[in-house]
């Protein structure tokens, strides 16, 4: 048998060296992509928020909105980052036009307005209609969504072209939000609530209902949405 060269065997070598080294440095890599494919699951995954809520006084109710992650990926993950913080608690459903939407969102303490009014996110390409029962991120313009959400009464098909995404919708309950106090319409001053919290609402709007609770649940069961 005739022996290979030392140069030829020392090429080789050093060859399979390099794919040894090249198989070791895929397996972060490997791994890291299987850590995104994880996240990117779960991330997907639709959740419920379960809303205790004080209509008027001495009368309560509930409802539970399901997440979509798929309809509006940025706006369902700013939805649970509220629901978790629970920055909710004791807000009031300021804006209620029958017939459109009721919206809330503004934390009653001013100090918590005022720093959530900064975290601004982009907005999400809309995938599902305003129809009756959706839930979408209320918008001052481009990429302004931060907390303020509202629930659309009726089907808002016109509110699609101008950029407002849902990302999930009342599954139980929706008597409890067609009962939400609808007295004030539109008259309290948005500007007011950011300034002066629950102390200007409670003063000049003291019949406006109110979020008692919102509790997070993990995984839905599957639904035809």
């Amino acid at each position: 048998l005739r022996t290979r060269p030392l140069a030829y065997r020392v090429f080789c070598l050093g060859a399979f060296l390099q794919v040894l080294i090249c198989l070791y440095s895929m397996r972060g890599v490997l791994l890291a992509l299987l850590l995104i494919v994880a996240a990117s699951g779960s991330a997907s995954e639709s959740y419920r928020v379960d809303f205790e809520v004080t209509l008027s006084k001495g009368k309560k109710g509930s409802f539970t909105v399901e997440v979509y992650p798929e309809w509006a990926p940025l706006g369902a993950e700013r939805f649970k980052e509220i629901i978790e913080v629970g920055i909710w608690k004791a807000a009031r459903f300021f804006r209620v036009v029958s017939g459109f939407m009721v919206q809330w969102g503004i934390p009653g303490k001013p100090s918590v307005a005022a720093e959530w009014r900064e975290k601004k996110i982009r907005d999400d390409p809309v995938v599902k209609s305003n129809e009756r029962g959706t839930i979408t991120f209320a918008t001052s313009g481009k990429d302004s969504r931060t907390t303020q959400v509202f629930i659309n009464f009726v089907d808002n098909k016109n509110l699609d072209g101008m950029g407002f995404a849902p990302f999930g919708k009342v599954v139980s309950g929706m008597d409890t939000v067609d009962a939400i106090y609808a007295g004030h319409g539109e008259t309290p001053d948005q500007g007011q609530i950011q300034s002066h919290g629950n102390g200007y609402l409670k003063k000049t709007f003291p019949r406006l209902s109110y979020i008692n609770s919102a509790t997070l649940f993990g995984s839905a069961p599957k639904e035809e949405v």
